[in-house]
């Protein structure tokens, strides 16, 4: 069977989309806040995530960065087997904004601990850490 040269075109144009589609969506939050870049949000994790024995977190270790001259400090959650793996999570702040306009803090937080079943909660816990709560979920 020949397809119309049209028709043609509009099938090779959805099977290319369907291609590039991928069953699972990066996750990845970012917001504003008054906090200062080096913010205590790396030891409240610590203490709500890792000290706490949370399960979700047991596969991993903490690597912080908070003292970045980069001015973006940050911390990852690695693998516990593999440190110098790929990381699990990121969570970073970096200072904006002026002195005129005002200066705020943009925290990041992405990576593919965020797709788990957990993800919900994680981001959860760094937007209610970001608003300058200390509380643990």
């Amino acid at each position: 069977m020949k397809l119309p040269a049209n028709k043609l075109i509009i099938v090779t144009g959805l099977l290319f989309l369907t291609a590039c589609q991928t069953k699972e969506q990066p996750v990845s939050t970012s917001m504003n806040t008054k906090q200062k870049p080096e913010s205590a949000i790396a030891k409240i994790a610590q203490k709500c995530w890792f000290q706490s024995g949370d399960k979700t977190f047991k596969a991993c270790r903490m690597a912080n960065e908070v003292s970045s001259f980069a001015g973006q400090p940050r911390f990852l959650l690695v693998p516990r087997k593999n440190p110098g793996g790929l990381p699990l999570l990121v969570v970073q702040a970096e200072q904006k904004g002026t002195a005129t306009s005002g200066k705020f803090t943009n925290i990041n937080a992405f990576g593919p601990l965020l797709q788990t079943a957990d993800g919900k909660r994680i981001l959860g816990d760094v937007n209610r850490w970001s608003r300058g709560e200390t509380t643990c979920s």
